[in-house]
């Protein structure tokens, strides 16, 4: 794919407009929320009132407590809530590249190939591991070998993979240990070169050793791609993160540079929060 497919905006039948109560955004916004209440169940926001903006190539952390609400808006980025048939955007917008990705005229497939997803619990499909990887490739209607080759070792390369798996790349993917497998999901991700990862606690099932390779990583992968992790482990958003979204009970209490968050945030209810004090 070139960088020039991969700076363009999602494909929708025609670019809706509409008014933004955020901050204006600027060359470098790729995620926009604005004002944003969400429901799985009619009349029963679990978001309430939230906007935000995520720039390119910057790393942003979700944090707070259990239940509220972090993941849930993770999964609106890429429409995963739609598989509950019941759940809505009851208020705001979502865009994506100007785009609202909520709009009747958005391909969800299409949204999906811009806004991958890495889940918390590793995933591989039950497939070689050369197969994992080029298979988002394939349903794309790639069929070069020579094509799928370079990207399936860019990817692994990407991944943090390559030089483990090179000489066993028609071995099961399950084969891995958790933290290859997580790398190779991951790799499986990037390999349709979406502009957005999203990771929700991609860490959580990993050891500490595959922990640190996999922040590592993250660190890294920020040079391509757009990335937003959920994290219950605030030493994890301080090692990884650009910016910091702190939630509490489907609100979005305060956001800032991560360095901020931590050190000097602007609201009690933040401090008291990373600070131990509660949660």
């Amino acid at each position: 794919m070139s960088d020039e497919t991969r700076e363009g905006s999602l494909s929708t039948d025609e670019t809706p407009g509409g008014s933004s109560a955020v901050a204006p955004a600027t060359a470098d916004t790729v995620i926009e929320v604005d004002d944003v209440n969400f429901a799985y169940v009619k009349g029963k926001d679990v978001l309430r009132d939230i906007s935000m903006q995520i720039n390119k190539g910057q790393v942003t952390a979700f944090i707070g407590p259990s239940g509220c609400g972090k993941s849930t808006l993770l999964r609106c980025l890429n429409r995963m809530n739609d598989l509950i048939p019941t759940a809505e955007i009851t208020k705001g917008e979502i865009r994506i590249l100007g785009t609202d990705i909520y709009d009747p005229s958005v391909d969800v497939i299409e949204l999906r190939k811009h806004v991958g997803m890495v889940f918390q619990k590793y995933n591989p499909f039950p497939k070689s591991i050369y197969e994992n990887v080029a298979f988002g490739l394939r349903i794309q209607g790639i069929k070069s070998k020579s094509v799928l080759d370079e990207a399936v070792e860019r990817s692994l390369k990407l991944a943090g993979l390559w030089e483990e798996v090179k000489d066993r790349l028609d071995s099961s993917g399950l084969g891995l240990s958790g933290g290859q497998q997580q790398r190779l999901c991951i790799a499986r991700t990037i390999a349709v070169q979406p502009k957005i990862v999203l990771m929700d606690e991609p860490c959580s099932a990993l050891d500490p050793i595959s922990t640190t390779i996999i922040e590592e990583l993250i660190t890294q992968l920020k040079d391509e791609f757009t990335i937003v992790i959920v994290t219950h482990n605030m030493q994890q958003a301080t090692r990884v993160s650009d910016r910091t979204a702190y939630f509490y009970l489907g609100e979005l209490i305060e956001m800032d540079d991560t360095i901020k968050i931590f050190n000097n945030p602007s609201r009690k209810e933040t401090e008291d929060y990373v600070s131990g004090r509660f949660g």
